[in-house]
């Protein structure tokens, strides 16, 4: 199972400077991954949020081997054809290491009704399976220069567990990162389903977030092969960096 920092790029990490540094830091000390929420407000008390694309770049440029993405972004409220470029670019610039984490977004936060965006689940779901084939026709030849990776930019999707829709919709791209498990024994229900859906040699993450102090042995053997440590809503650079220090457990 490999690890990962995720953090909300919110307060004292709305500085893409800071998150280049913990990024660097992460990867020196062997962790795996480095991501960052993507919102445009939130519910959290903080109010200075970072943009994550110029954020990942800086990441991007101060590590050169973690894997770096959102997660997740919300593509139904994101003109595909911008974050087809976007995508493409950060692909380019970190040589390859790019993960696109997609969702529906949460109403739950202020950013959709207030800037026009759509609220509907039902809505927003369908946007999301049209901009994710709109994503892949643009990587395909649509658009030059292609991304880095072959065949495309690595996907996962995120959805709330135990709903089936987002599972079925994951099982199309290249990973599942389900919110909300109860426990690792529910998380080896859905890898046990996850195998008799894809084939054993089609390589298929299963992504778990965890707070920094959770013991993830549990959860990669039920089947995790992605743990993400997150640190809520108000980190600080000084907690992100203690617990970066401390490596990969």
């Amino acid at each position: 199972m490999k690890r990962a920092v995720d953090v909300a790029p919110f307060g004292e990490l709305a500085d893409p400077r800071v998150l280049a540094e913990l990024a660097a830091a992460a990867e020196e000390r062997g962790w795996d991954g480095f991501f960052v929420w993507d919102h445009i407000l939130h519910r959290s008390p903080e109010k200075a949020i970072a943009d994550p694309w110029v954020a990942l770049a800086a990441v991007a440029c101060a590590t050169s081997a973690v894997r770096i993405g959102p997660m997740v972004t919300p593509l139904p409220r994101r003109r595909v054809q911008k974050l087809a470029r976007e995508t493409v670019t950060l692909d380019v610039l970190s040589s390859g290491r790019l993960t696109l984490g997609v969702g529906l977004g949460s109403a739950r936060n202020g950013e959709l009704e207030p800037f026009g965006e759509v609220t509907g689940a039902r809505e927003r779901a369908r946007l999301l399976d049209d901009g994710l084939a709109d994503l892949a026709r643009y990587w395909s030849g649509d658009f030059e220069p292609p991304p880095v990776q072959r065949p495309r930019i690595h996907v996962w999707v995120a959805g709330e567990w135990p709903y089936r829709r987002p599972l079925e919709r994951a099982l199309r791209w290249d990973g599942y990162f389900p919110t909300g498990l109860p426990g690792p024994d529910a998380l080896a229900e859905l890898s046990a389903g996850i195998r008799r859906s894809r084939p054993a040699a089609d390589r298929f993450d299963v992504i778990v977030d965890l707070p920094p102090d959770e013991d993830a042995v549990p959860w990669e053997r039920a089947g995790a092969t992605w743990a993400v440590t997150d640190f809520g809503l108000r980190p600080t650079r000084q907690s992100v960096l203690a617990v970066i220090g401390q490596g990969p457990r």
